[in-house]
């Protein structure tokens, strides 16, 4: 890992860290643990689309407890949709902390459809959060990447899931690709870029049945946590994981065994 100037952290962004429970805020607690400063992105209007309760205030409190682990972080709101998206993001998060050693990309857009009832407006916005900003976001890290050879990191998690799901789904599925082949093809910059799947892990749109349907059907007895999700990422972004590159990582608890 790359040290920032004046600071002995290196820095990680983590995008889609807009709710205190999701995964993002998770990653990012990890992050800041294992001693990195932790940018986030975040956008809050599209928790209007889902069953959960809008956290306003969810961000400044992730950045809060942040920077109680001792990090430096900054929170930038970013409508992913947006093609410029990406490069602002970067702008204020070099701006603001320095250079980005590790992206962690865990944004989405996942509104629940099947094959008959997806809108084109729907299944276009999927690909423009999903697919299109993964690959602006990782093309402006490898385009501004100043780090040592080797300590760079991509990491994506993705998922799975496509009955009933499907934008979420095939969109996901197409992103894999995106991170996968930076693997090779950001070489010359000697970056490994890896694709966790978590397996269904509840941040608040679980039932009690779900989740006991889910636990039944793990042979480990017990739903995904983010923070089992967070010690993967931990430990591809540490300098023991880099020998890890191009994979797409189950972490599921045998689920799908």
């Amino acid at each position: 890992m790359d040290e920032q100037a004046g600071t002995g952290r290196p820095l990680a962004l983590v995008t889609g860290v807009g709710r205190t429970v999701g995964l993002g805020a998770a990653l990012a607690h990890r992050l800041a643990r294992d001693g990195w400063d932790v940018a986030t992105t975040h956008w809050t209007p599209y928790d209007d689309r889902m069953p959960w309760p809008r956290e306003d205030d969810g961000p400044a409190r992730v950045g809060t407890e942040l920077r109680a682990l001792g990090a430096r972080t900054t929170g930038v709101p970013a409508d992913l949709t947006d093609v410029d998206a990406p490069r602002r993001i970067f702008d204020v998060v070099e701006s603001d902390l320095g250079p980005v050693t590790a992206l962690v990309m865990c944004h989405c857009e996942s509104v629940d459809s099947g094959l008959l009832d997806t809108s084109v407006e729907s299944f276009d916005r999927h690909y423009a959060v999903n697919v299109r900003a993964t690959w602006l976001l990782v093309k402006e890290f490898a385009e501004r990447f100043r780090g040592e050879p080797g300590r760079g990191r991509v990491v994506a998690l993705t998922s799975d899931h496509v009955v009933g799901n499907l934008p979420y789904g095939a969109t996901k599925g197409a992103m894999d690709r995106v991170v996968i082949a930076s693997a090779r093809e950001l070489s010359a910059l000697r970056v490994s870029a890896n694709v966790v799947n978590p397996g269904p892990v509840d941040t608040g749109w679980m039932d009690d049945s779900l989740r006991s349907q889910v636990a039944a059907e793990t042979p480990l007895g017990r739903g995904g946590t983010p923070q089992d999700a967070a010690a993967l990422v931990s430990f591809l972004c540490s300098s023991e994981g880099g020998w890890v590159n191009g994979q797409l990582l189950c972490s599921d608890g045998g689920l799908h065994v």
